[in-house]
């Protein structure tokens, strides 16, 4: 059996490439994204949208391994960022078509907050979500 640690370099690989797919639907620049594999995987892309109901603040679209994704304002750095709307759904990676459709709905104010944050069942191991996220791996690199 993998441990966690065994599968941390495939999970980076894939989150990688997967984060550059979602930032590439969603027009951000590779310098607008930065992903985290460490006792949580996370990524990060910072929108160039704005949210109408915020105007003067900047979007964020943060992904979790344990939440999935989640659209938010940005804030003061010593303040918790203001949900937006969570993608939710059963799928914690879902295609960068999806993520993208979700973000325009939100923005555009086609989408109202849809509750609670989800939370994914802890059935994949690292090793498994570092198997889903292998179509994503770039390895021209």
């Amino acid at each position: 059996m993998n441990s966690p640690t065994d599968s941390t370099p495939a999970l980076r690989q894939g989150l990688s490439g997967y984060l550059r797919a979602v930032a590439e639907e969603v027009g951000v620049p590779r310098e607008g994204t930065s992903f985290e594999v460490s006792d949580t995987a996370t990524a990060y892309l910072a929108l160039a949208g704005r949210w109408h109901e915020r105007a003067d603040q900047d979007l964020m679209l943060v992904w979790s391994e344990r939440h999935g994704w989640v659209l938010a304002v940005e804030t003061d750095p010593a303040e918790p960022a203001l949900v937006v709307d969570y993608l939710g759904g059963n799928d914690l990676v879902p295609t960068p078509a999806e993520v993208g459709r979700f973000v325009t709905e939100v923005v555009a104010g086609l989408r109202r907050h849809q509750g609670d944050r989800p939370v994914f069942p802890i059935v994949d191991t690292r090793h498994d979500l570092a198997e889903r996220l292998a179509a994503y791996v770039i390895w021209d690199e």
